[in-house]
């Protein structure tokens, strides 16, 4: 078996081990709904980023926000054909 020839200096070993400490999560306020969210990216509560709706939200009977659902994949394809064909 290959054995190490010296000991490894504490630097060293240090050295190679600065990157397997646990990261700390960046989570701020928001500040539209006060709700704690990650660092730049879109409050999951309120869909607002930089004073920017993202994602918008309906309220259901209960008041509470419903999220609306992204256009799927044929629907887009549909819209940029009728789009060619207006273009003809």
């Amino acid at each position: 078996m290959a054995v190490p020839k010296r000991k490894t200096s504490r630097t060293n070993r240090d050295k190679r081990r600065t990157h397997d400490r646990i990261k700390i999560v960046n989570i701020v306020e928001c500040p539209r709904c006060h709700s704690k969210k990650l660092a730049h990216h879109v409050c999951q509560a309120c869909g607002y980023y930089k004073n920017t709706e993202i994602i918008s939200q309906e309220k259901d009977v209960k008041g509470k926000p419903v999220k609306k659902e992204a256009p799927k994949a044929e629907e887009k394809k549909a819209g940029s054909k009728e789009k060619e064909a207006k273009g003809k």
